[in-house]
């Protein structure tokens, strides 16, 4: 029953400020005939006189000035809060909470993340390094980055970034030792750096193409991990060959500490997009991280 009076409740209050049913059906949008029904049809229900009706002027009773300041704040309080909603949408402001993988973030996200949150001072951003297929709903994150192939194609899916490879690198004192692989076959000859899946917790196979040939390669050696910088570390070191992105071991590279083979089989693919589930309702926050992050060739 209570549910039913909402409509009507806000009717009376508009009413009674008013003093006229007139000035009341303009400000509300509604015509007199219908404003009037609504006032009767409370009363009604409440089974009691809420407004005293001359051919003058409209004043609350006794029993309807009571109801009124009873209510009155309190649908001032909910307009307040719509508004309020309404102004963190426009407003860039507000929390954003983000699911990511390490490379991700030092590849990507945090070369434009660092002018955005200079640009946007009101803006909090939760990041939380994950490399697992983190469900982004049921953890509350406003959005996810991952690689194109592993969002869910009920998603939107923004490009953030440029294709880019995986590449197989080694320290010059390993291939001393044990030689450099001449395909991909050659790895399970070798000591190879494995990565545990966080996802199902198998080990990653190295996966490898080359002209339209696509190949995956299970290793084995005596190293795993389940990030990133101890895999390239143990590499230097001469603990064995690993493969990682081509960009996190540019330096090393360049330093002589690291070498790469096999580079006719890493072949690029696309890089790290941006995904959320909805379209609609965005905060002004959100809307402008999507254009700080999206990626233009």
């Amino acid at each position: 029953m209570l549910r039913d009076n909402f409509n009507d409740l806000y009717y009376l209050i508009v009413v009674a400020r008013e003093r006229s049913f007139t000035r009341a059906a303009a400000k509300l949008g509604v015509s007199q005939s219908a404003l009037s029904h609504a006032i009767r049809g409370l009363e009604e229900r409440l089974d009691v006189r809420l407004l005293t009706r001359t051919t003058r002027s409209v004043a609350p009773t006794e029993a309807g000035e009571r109801l009124i300041n009873s209510i009155s704040p309190r649908f001032d309080d909910i307009e307040s809060e719509l508004l309020a909603l309404t102004d963190i949408r426009q407003r860039v402001a507000g929390n954003i909470r983000l699911t990511l993988g390490e490379h991700a973030l030092q590849s990507t996200v945090w070369p434009a993340l660092q002018p955005f949150l200079q640009a946007y001072p009101d803006v909090n951003v939760e990041m939380t390094i994950d490399n697992s297929l983190t469900d982004i709903v049921t953890g509350r994150y406003d959005a996810g980055i991952r690689l194109g192939e592993q969002v869910a194609k009920d998603m939107v899916a923004v490009r953030i970034g440029p294709d880019w490879r995986m590449v197989v690198v080694g320290s010059p004192a390993y291939f001393a030792r044990h030689g450099k692989p001449q395909t991909p076959h050659d790895l399970q000859n070798h000591n190879c750096i494995n990565m545990r899946m966080p996802t199902l917790g198998g080990l990653y196979a190295w996966e490898f193409a080359k002209n339209g040939q696509d190949l995956r390669v299970r290793v084995e050696g005596q190293l795993i991990f389940n990030n990133l910088p101890p895999r390239i570390s143990a590499a230097i070191s001469g603990m064995g060959l690993a493969f990682v992105p081509e960009d996190t071991v540019e330096q090393a590279v360049a330093e002589g500490a690291l070498e790469k083979v096999l580079e006719d089989w890493c072949e690029p693919f696309p890089g790290y997009y941006l995904y959320y589930p909805s379209r609609r309702q965005h905060t002004a926050a959100f809307a402008q991280l999507i254009e700080a992050l999206r990626y233009t060739a």
